[in-house]
């Protein structure tokens, strides 16, 4: 494999293709992925490299928009199984590389008994083969330069990358799961910032590149059909929460009402989104983390009252 060009690995989650997808390139010093992934579905990731003449041990460069099990489940593994690789990611991510034990916890409260066959054991990463990151960096990979851009909103701790024309933005960028889809704003909990987020995207938008790799699902122009679409969905869906909160409404009605309505915007997209997109970003974690965000946000002493 030596095409420059970034090659989307299809990782076939749950055994449904488009929901989430890892992107890989050539750095002329081996490879880099962006996105691992999870752990169960790494066989889909080594799959995808020998399609392109390539395996796991080619890689040495694996680069993380930010921890969450769906992008950097399987980093652990992949380093224990290629000791020349390194992982890069936002220094608020790397102790939880270092230490996935609290962050496992966490999501098992979630998952529960479906912990393992959704994602696979997240494994630690030696502290000193993980780089920090801030944004604002530029990672001299092989002959390829690679520009951090701090990218929260989804996550405290995300970053994007970009690699001359191309854009790896994680969730920053919403989740798009065909051309005909317009964007939408995955917000689960616990840390979505929709300020921050807004802020992202402006620097994302202001970009001059052509194309941008999201992980659920695939690559698209860097125009603002997309971006306007992120936008106008993410405040429709932010204030469709926070007027169920305001009249009163327990977590059960909201989630419910908002499901059946975002469904079937989908549907109305595209017959075949809705069942992807409940895998790629179920709708009761984008209801869990807006809530968090606006009781939050009620919960902020005022300013500038006396």
């Amino acid at each position: 494999m030596t095409n420059g060009s970034p090659h989307l690995i299809d990782l076939h989650f749950e055994a449904t293709p488009g929901v989430i997808a890892s992107y890989v390139f050539d750095t002329g010093d081996g490879l880099a992925v962006v996105d691992t992934g999870p752990t169960s579905t790494l066989p889909a990731l080594e799959a995808g490299l020998n399609g392109l003449g390539a395996s796991l041990d080619d890689v040495r460069h694996v680069l993380l928009t930010h921890i969450h099990f769906d992008h950097a489940g399987a980093a652990g593994t992949v380093l224990a199984r290629v000791p020349a690789a390194r992982a890069y990611v936002h220094g608020r991510g790397a102790p939880h590389l270092a230490s996935p034990e609290r962050l496992y916890a966490s999501a098992t409260q979630i998952y529960g008994d479906h912990m393992e066959r959704l994602w696979g054991e997240m494994r630690p990463i030696a502290p000193e083969r993980v780089t920090p990151l801030a944004g604002g960096e530029t990672l001299r990979l092989g002959s390829r330069d690679v520009d951090v851009l701090y990218t929260p909103g989804h996550a405290v701790h995300h970053v994007s990358y970009r690699v001359g024309d191309d854009v790896f933005v994680g969730d920053v960028a919403g989740v798009r799961l065909s051309a005909a889809q317009t964007t939408r704003a995955p917000t689960p909990p616990p840390d979505i910032d929709l300020e921050a987020w807004r802020d992202s995207i402006q620097t994302l938008r202001s970009l001059d590149v052509a194309r941008l790799h999201l992980a659920h699902f695939g690559s698209y122009a860097a125009d603002d059909l997309h971006w306007t679409g992120l936008l106008d969905t993410m405040t429709a869906d932010a204030d469709r929460v926070r007027a169920g909160l305001e009249a009163g409404q327990d977590y059960e009605t909201i989630s419910a009402a908002f499901t059946t309505q975002l469904m079937a915007e989908l549907e109305a997209q595209g017959p075949e989104l809705p069942a992807r997109y409940a895998f790629a970003c179920p709708p009761w974690m984008s209801v869990q983390g807006l809530m968090r965000y606006w009781q939050r946000r009620a919960a902020r002493p005022a300013v500038g009252v006396s």
